[in-house]
C-alpha cells in the first residue's frame, strides 16, 4: 500500500518498495513519472531526494529560476526533509515528515510552487484539527517554501494563516477535592503506576520523561532528580505489516532547557524506594515504560479513585498551578518544568482556581475594610 500523500508503494510482487516522481518533459510539454527503487521505504525516500537534488543541480545560473517556475511542492518538499533528517533529532524529522505526508503532500504536493496560495492550502485544512496542528501545518509549508526560494532563486510568498474564532480551550486541572481523592487512592494498595502517578503531581515530569527514568538518574545523596531522556511512540520508517506501524524511540529531552536537575523531598525518595530494583528503569525494568501502558494505569487509578477519565498531562498542569497558588516563583517553576521562557509557563500552565481568585479578592475587601476602619 502506498504511504498518504506520497508516491511511495510496497510492491508485494517482487518485496520492493518503489518511489515515483514527476519531471518536465520538454518534448511532450508535459510532467511525466519516473521511478525508483529499493529494500525499504528509508531508500527509496532517500533516492527520490537524491534523484531532485540531481535535477536541481544540473542547471545552474539563470535557468534556475526556470526549474524554479515549474518545480513542484513536493520537489522541494522532499529536498528539505532530506536535509532536516540531517540536521535535528530523528524525533523530530520524523514529526514534519507525519505533518507534510498527512495534511501537505495530497493538498500541495503535485502544485507547481507558483501556483501555491494561502486560500489553496486553508481549503485542504479539516475544520476539526487543533490550533496548534494548524500552527504545525503552515509553519512547515512555509520552511519548505523558504528553502524553494532560496535554492530554485525564485520568489514565492510565505502563506498566512487565517485564524480561527473558536474559543480556546482552557488547560483543565485537577480541583483540590480530586487531589485529596486522588491521594487516598495511592495511598492504598500503593503499586508502581500509583508512584509514577505520585511523582509526576509531585515535580510535573511528563509523560515521556516518567517512562524513560533510570535509577542512575536519581542521586539519593544530594536529593535531586536528572531528566536527562525521554521515550515516545513515533511513526516507524519502514511498515509492511500492521505490527510495525510505530516504534517506541528513547531520546534526548524536548529541549535543551527539558535537560534538568530537579530538587525532590527525602519522603519522596523513600517512596521510591520502595520499588528499587536491579533493572535500568524505575517503572519499565529492563527497557523504557510503555506511554500507552502508562496512560492506560493512570486512566485505572482515576477509575479507582472515583475521578472522571482525564489525560496524564493534568497531573504537570496541576503542578505548575499548586505552585503558583503557594507562592513559588515562577522562574522556579519554569526551569523545574524544563521551560525556555516564564512567558511559557504563564501563559500555558498556570490557570488560577476559582477557590485562589476568591481568596484574592476576599484580602482585597480586608485591606478596604483597613483603610476605612483608619478613616473614622
Amino acid at each position: 500500500m502506498g504511504r498518504h500523500g506520497e508516491n511511495i508503494r510496497h510492491r508485494k510482487n517482487d518485496n520492493r518498495w518503489e518511489g515515483r516522481y514527476k519531471v518536465y518533459d520538454e518534448n511532450r510539454q508535459e510532467y511525466v513519472y519516473r521511478s525508483v527503487y529499493g529494500h525499504s521505504y528509508a531508500e527509496v525516500r532517500e533516492k527520490l531526494t537524491i534523484k531532485q537534488l540531481t535535477i536541481r543541480n544540473c542547471i545552474s545560473g539563470s535557468s534556475a529560476g526556470a526549474l524554479g517556475s515549474t518545480a513542484l511542492f513536493s520537489q522541494a518538499a522532499n529536498e528539505w526533509l532530506g536535509l532536516i533528517r540531517e540536521k535535528c533529532k530523528y524525533s523530530t524529522y520524523i514529526k514534519y515528515d507525519t505533518v507534510y505526508r498527512t495534511h501537505l503532500a495530497g493538498a500541495l504536493g503535485d502544485c507547481p510552487l507558483t501556483d501555491i496560495s494561502d486560500i489553496q492550502l486553508q481549503a485542504e485544512i479539516p475544520d476539526d484539527l487543533s490550533e496548534n496542528m494548524q500552527k504545525s501545518i503552515y509553519s512547515i509549508a512555509n520552511q519548505i517554501l523558504r528553502y524553494a526560494n532560496s535554492h530554485y532563486q525564485i520568489s514565492v510568498p510565505m502563506l498566512t494563516r487565517i485564524p480561527t474564532r473558536a474559543e480556546k480551550k482552557a488547560i483543565e486541572t485537577l480541583s483540590i477535592a480530586e487531589q485529596a481523592k486522588l491521594f487516598d487512592c495511592i495511598c492504598k494498595d500503593t503499586d508502581k503506576y500509583k508512584i509514577a502517578t505520585f511523582l509526576s503531581l509531585c515535580i510535573g515530569l511528563r509523560l515521556g520523561e516518567i517512562c524513560a527514568l533510570k535509577w542512575d538518574d536519581i542521586d539519593f545523596d544530594s536529593q535531586a532528580i536528572t531528566i536527562n531522556h525521554t521515550v515516545q511512540r513515533i511513526t516507524a520508517m519502514e511498515t509492511v505489516d500492521e505490527a510495525t506501524r510505530t516504534n517506541l524511540l528513547e531520546s534526548d529531552p524536548k529541549s535543551d532547557c527539558s535537560r534538568r536537575i530537579i530538587p525532590v523531598s527525602g519522603s519522596l525518595l523513600q517512596l521510591l524506594g520502595t520499588i528499587r530494583s536491579d533493572e535500568s528503569y524505575i517503572f519499565g525494568g529492563d527497557k523504557p515504560l510503555e506511554p500507552r501502558t502508562m496512560q492506560y494505569q493512570f486512566k485505572r487509578i482515576l477509575r479507582e479513585a472515583l475521578i472522571s477519565e482525564r489525560n496524564f498531562h493534568i497531573l504537570r498542569h496541576t503542578f505548575a498551578t499548586n505552585c503558583v497558588e503557594k507562592g513559588i516563583d515562577v522562574k522556579s517553576i519554569s526551569e523545574i518544568l524544563g521551560h525556555s521562557d516564564v512567558k511559557i509557563t504563564l501563559n500555558r500552565y498556570v490557570h488560577p482556581t476559582m477557590d485562589a481568585k476568591r481568596l484574592q479578592l476576599e484580602q482585597l475587601i480586608l485591606f478596604y475594610n483597613q483603610i476605612g476602619e483608619q478613616t473614622h
